[in-house]
């Protein structure tokens, strides 16, 4: 597994979800949903397991569990303060709403 979480994104979670440095945050697949046409990311405080992957990114600890790292390995997530979008890229997958998996 691997992912990156750039530090703009990381402290765009921590100042929308109002969370204290070093909390820890759960991605996961979020299934369906208005618009999504598929998959999205579901994002929740919570704390990993011992087999979570986990990444640092603006004072937050990130973690995938096992059962969401099909769709979260390779991903790369950015923020655009500029614009205020958060931006959700995987080479692997192409279309992340439709991934091909």
């Amino acid at each position: 597994m691997q992912m990156t979480i750039t530090e703009e994104a990381g402290r765009h979670y921590k100042q929308e979800m109002d969370l204290a440095d070093g909390a820890a945050v759960r991605l996961f697949v979020r299934i369906g949903g208005v618009g999504s046409g598929g998959f999205s990311i579901g994002v929740e405080p919570g704390d990993p397991s011992g087999a979570s992957y986990r990444i640092d990114a603006g004072g937050l600890r990130f973690f995938v569990e096992p059962q969401d790292q099909w769709y979260l390995d390779g991903m790369t997530i950015s923020y655009h303060p500029a614009i205020d979008y958060l931006h959700f890229d995987n080479p692997r997958l192409g279309d992340t709403d439709h991934p091909n998996n």
